[in-house]
């Protein structure tokens, strides 16, 4: 059968390339793809916002099924165009995706459903922000309602911060729309960790634990990032706390889904605080994460076309999804300056070196082939991601890939999976 991938990034890099595997593909498109993705799909010159021209693309090249990667064609309703026109397609529709469009209607979803998260609250005018703020008497956190390319969370640790934050969004407009309404909540400690789940309306399945790392610098220091690594499992995350998080969120997320009459077909993915009262839900995503998509492809031992066609018709309650024991590592090779501005164009060598490593693929992110050569095209512009018997051997595995991938003004974390390894040696 014939399968289009909407995106260019490299989570969509990690499911083209699972999917690629699957021996009913017969054929895989990709729009816009990136110079990896090219390696499994042909790529198609479409953006993933321009919806009028993916579906010209799905009219030209009637794929059978169509996976959506990033979030924002699923808030602009990619997936009820698709479905108008007769064409199957995975992700949920807009009404749904505002689990991850709207901070607010998410919250409002969760108090209603008794779903574990912070205390918040929701507001349209920077005074009464700014009031809310104050009242929790130090740390908070500030969220621009709408989506904001993964930026439009801010941690503030005084109220003088957080009145900062809500004008800079409010009144200065710096996340756009996004951040005409804002939710001021309470600052939770813990670690996080990312769980995804396939949901069909009725039944969930679960993926096994990641944990991603979103600032720029080592000790988790410097600016927030799309991500700049992610390790599966995460230690923290034992059976019987997966457990509780399938109990107190996923189950009562579907529950509540029909009760409020919300047809949830896709990917849900909450973000979670491991708080000292339990697993608490920073925010829902309505798509697979990344960079934790590029490990949990790496684990996964089932075949994804088969779990995510079960998705589109209904039935996943038959299938059973299945991955492998050992541990995954991801690290984000980044351009110089990013998550600020980033020069684009430079060669990139050594990722034919890196592949020869047993375990490790390279998924690329924000590259692109010029004149003959893979150059980058992005601030993150590849994750190199490795198998290992435990996570200690996958790091070591990734940071050896990494070491034979050059391209000017690389950078890299190099402490990937260290609040893991912190929590096992205190054991």
């Amino acid at each position: 059968m014939k399968v289009l991938v909407i995106g260019g990034g490299g989570r969509e890099h990690a499911l083209a390339w699972k999917l690629a595997q699957s021996p009913r593909v017969t054929k895989l498109y990709a729009a816009p793809g990136n110079a990896g993705i090219a390696q499994v799909a042909e790529c198609r010159p479409v953006g993933a916002e321009d919806l009028p021209g993916l579906h010209a693309l799905a009219q030209e090249v009637k794929p059978d099924l169509t996976v959506v990667g990033p979030d924002n064609p699923l808030a602009m309703g990619v997936v009820d165009l698709f479905q108008k026109h007769g064409l199957r397609i995975f992700g949920p529709s807009a009404s749904a995706a505002r689990f991850e469009s709207s901070k607010i209607f998410a919250k409002q979803f969760m108090a209603r459903h008794g779903i574990p998260t912070a205390r918040f609250g929701q507001f349209s005018d920077s005074r009464s922000a700014e009031a809310f703020a104050r009242s929790f008497g130090g740390p908070c956190v500030v969220k621009a309602d709408g989506l904001a390319l993964g930026k439009g969370v801010l941690v503030c640790q005084t109220p003088t911060e957080a009145a900062q934050a809500i004008r800079l969004m409010m009144e200065q407009k710096a996340f756009g729309a996004a951040g005409e309404r804002v939710v001021i909540e309470e600052f939770m400690t813990g670690d996080e960790i990312s769980i995804h789940a396939l949901v069909d309306g009725r039944s969930f399945r679960a993926f096994p634990s990641s944990q991603d790392h979103k600032r720029v610098g080592d000790g988790d220091t410097g600016p927030n990032t799309g991500g700049m690594g992610t390790i599966s499992p995460v230690p923290q995350a034992t059976a019987e706390l997966l457990q509780t998080v399938e109990r107190q969120i996923l189950e009562p997320f579907v529950r509540g889904c029909q009760a409020d009459g919300i047809e949830y077909r896709g990917l849900i993915y909450p973000g979670l605080m491991l708080t000292p009262d339990g697993p608490r839900v920073l925010e829902f995503n309505a798509r697979f994460g990344d960079p934790e998509t590029q490990v949990l492809m790496m684990r996964m031992e089932s075949d994804l076309l088969e779990a995510v066609e079960a998705v589109v018709d209904g039935r996943l309650a038959d299938t059973a999804l299945r991955f492998r024991s050992e541990a995954a590592v991801c690290v984000v090779m980044a351009s110089g300056g990013y998550p600020g501005d980033y020069p684009k164009g430079k060669v990139i060598r050594g990722l034919d070196d890196a592949a020869k490593l047993d375990g490790v693929q390279v998924f690329h992110a924000g590259t692109k082939r010029q004149d003959g050569a893979i150059v980058t095209s992005g601030g993150r512009v590849l994750g190199v991601t490795a198998l290992g018997r435990d996570l200690k051997a996958a790091r070591e595995r990734a940071y050896e890939a990494v070491a034979r991938i050059q391209f000017d003004g690389a950078h890299c974390r190099k402490d990937i999976g260290w609040r893991a390894f912190r929590f096992m040696e205190n054991k």
